[in-house]
Order: structure tokens, then C-alpha cells, then sequence
């Protein structure tokens, strides 16, 4: 079983991404070099959230709780989500 983290990107968010991108994108990538993190990236054009695979809840808890976006007020909800994949 994986978990599916969902979240929504909080009103007038989308200009300070671009500040909080680089360290977004390296705790993303440190959470997938611990295989915590299976695939991740944006929902929608211009982006209205994301969602994540992860293969632990405590994993994807961890990860949300340090998460330059929502550390800095960028993500309004997040959602986990147990996922039982037929295919991966």
C-alpha cells in the first residue's frame, strides 16, 4: 500500500513558488533518495496543488511537516490518501 498526499496551493501563493522552489525541490528529492518518496509533481496549468506517492503515512507526515511550501503558508489543505496499487 502507498499513501497519495494531495494539496492545494493557498490563494495568491503562486507568485513566492519561485522563491521557496529550490528548497522544495531538495527536501523532494532527499525524501526520494530514501525511497520515501516514489513520484511527485503539480496538479493542473498554472498549477492548483500537487499530490505526492509515498510509501509510508509517517514518511509523507514527516515530509508535509518540513515542506518549504507549507512551512512558508503556500499549501491552504493537504490530504493523505491510502492508495493500494494494482501497478507501479
Amino acid at each position: 500500500m502507498k499513501i497519495i498526499a494531495f494539496h492545494e496551493r493557498a490563494p495568491g501563493a503562486l507568485p513566492q513558488i519561485m522563491q521557496h522552489q529550490p528548497a522544495h525541490r531538495a527536501r523532494r528529492e532527499a525524501f526520494h533518495d530514501l525511497s520515501v518518496l516514489v513520484a511527485a509533481g503539480p496538479l493542473g496549468d498554472p498549477p492548483e496543488g500537487a499530490m505526492g506517492i509515498f510509501t509510508t503515512r509517517e514518511g509523507a507526515e514527516e515530509f508535509i511537516q518540513g515542506d518549504p511550501f507549507v512551512v512558508h503558508g503556500l499549501v491552504s489543505s493537504w490530504r493523505l490518501v491510502e492508495w493500494k496499487a494494482a501497478f507501479l
